[in-house]
């Protein structure tokens, strides 16, 4: 019986679970710092102004809105029609739009087909302005949305005064 005594009285055996504990601890810290610094996808988008114009006259193919002088002379409203996809075409839903330039701004968000509609006097926006010795201007288009990196576009849609 003395080697049952001496089995029990032996403090080594309480080391493992303590150690087993210890390297559990270290080990799950580490994985979460590893986790922590992956980074989320990120796609481009992929965008196409569909149509564009001035309110009065209606919309026409492409990014181009042409006034005529009279339009020109005091302020105006511009409707833009844009399209947001995936690199896949999938649409991407609930991208933040924003249209700015030549004093007006129209903010969006695309719809469950990736479209979205700008208008410049809508409640949020401002009329776009041609100074009076101006014959062109451009606005800037922004959009954002989640999992996807910003897209930024300058000169985005171009205003032409006609005589």
């Amino acid at each position: 019986m003395p080697k049952i005594e001496k089995l029990f009285d032996d403090d080594r055996a309480i080391e493992l679970p303590i150690n087993i504990v210890v390297m559990l601890v270290v080990g799950m810290v580490a994985l979460a710092a590893l986790v922590a610094i992956i980074p989320p996808p990120t796609k481009n988008m992929s965008v196409n102004i569909v149509e564009s114009g001035e309110q009065s006259t209606g919309t026409t193919a492409g990014n181009t809105v042409i006034v005529d002088s009279t339009i020109a002379n005091s302020p105006f409203t511009v409707d833009v029609v844009i399209s947001v996809a995936d690199p896949d075409g999938y649409p991407v839903r609930a991208a933040n739009v924003v249209l700015r330039g030549l004093g007006g701004v129209a903010t969006g968000t695309t719809d469950d087909y990736g479209n979205c509609t700008l208008t410049t006097a809508s409640p949020a926006g401002a009329q776009i302005t041609l100074g009076s010795n101006q014959n062109e201007g451009s606005m800037d288009l922004t959009i954002s949305a989640d999992g996807f990196y910003d897209f930024e576009k300058a000169d985005a849609v171009m205003v032409v005064r006609t005589s």
